[in-house]
């Protein structure tokens, strides 16, 4: 499996994650797991494009690495960069996350996900393993 399929199965199975918790009503943990979700699947294709990911959690600065050679414009549409804010802040005491902005953050972690697959196979990564 390559690099960028490891990263992409890493996603998939935190969005997975996501919705376990979600299911479960623990909305801080499963907008903590959508977060890592997109954040992994933009590292997957940092790496199909030959580069070392940052160890960031920030969303925009991974979009900023792959603007040059992907259209990333629906991303800054759908406000993905507020997902940054799941992956540290929800796991200290602070505000809780509601079931909505849980949902949400999902929705847009599923989106990054097939978004990074696709993109992935138009690069001529197939991650037939990553399911």
């Amino acid at each position: 499996m390559s690099v960028a399929c490891e990263w992409l199965r890493k996603a998939i199975n935190d969005l997975r994650a996501a919705r376990i918790l979600l299911d479960a009503d623990l909305p801080d943990e499963a907008a903590f797991h959508a977060q890592q979700a997109a954040e992994k699947a933009l590292k997957a294709l940092v790496v199909a494009l030959g580069r070392r990911p940052p160890k960031t959690h920030s969303i925009e600065r991974l979009l900023a690495m792959l603007e040059d050679q992907v259209d990333v414009a629906w991303a800054y549409q759908e406000d993905l960069p507020a997902l940054t804010y799941y992956a540290v802040e929800v796991r200290y005491p602070a505000p809780p996350v509601h079931h909505e902005e849980a949902e949400e953050a999902l929705r847009l972690a599923g989106k990054t996900v097939a978004w990074a697959r696709e993109r992935l196979r138009q690069l001529g990564v197939e991650c037939t393993e990553a399911r």
